[in-house]
């Protein structure tokens, strides 16, 4: 039912197929700073109790963050956050007659208590890189990584 790999520390979770391009630049970035992730094809509406099962079970396997890519109504991210204790980032896509804006608002509008980190609209290059902040956190080598690239863009000192 699910698509799990081995070893994964992100989960990727997006509504439908036509995410992929979107999908394509989160594990883009990901690769580059070598973190293993899993990606499912899962949805709030049509699929909501394997959705659930997915966020209830996402910690106990070892993944470290989920990120959650959905359009329009975009409930997905919440519902993730909503099963699980593990930081979810929000990926709202472009579509529909507000090209994204009403993703976007659905995603950031949580309530108080389920939070939904959320990045911009169709950026999946920052979804990825959150992602990797948060996974350096307790891995050195993603860390050393994420240092070296910030040096690169000049944020940080030698």
């Amino acid at each position: 039912m699910f698509n799990y790999t081995e070893n994964a520390k992100v989960g990727i979770v997006a509504g439908s197929k036509s995410d992929q391009e979107v999908v394509d630049k989160i594990t883009a970035v990901l690769d580059s700073f070598g973190i293993v992730w899993e990606f499912n094809i899962l949805s709030a509406h049509r699929t909501p109790n394997a959705t659930a099962k997915y966020a209830k079970e996402a910690a106990d396997r070892g993944l470290q963050v989920i990120i959650g890519v959905a359009g329009l109504a975009a409930a997905l991210p919440g519902v993730l956050a909503a099963h699980t204790i593990l930081p979810v980032i929000g990926l709202p896509c472009a579509g529909g007659p507000l090209n994204g804006v009403d993703a976007l608002h659905s995603i950031v509008q949580m309530p108080g208590g389920i939070p939904v980190a959320t990045v911009g609209i169709g950026n999946g290059k920052n979804a990825g890189y959150l992602a990797a902040h948060i996974v350096a956190l307790s891995d050195a080598s993603v860390k050393e990584k994420l240092v070296a690239y910030r040096k690169g863009l000049g944020d940080i000192e030698g």
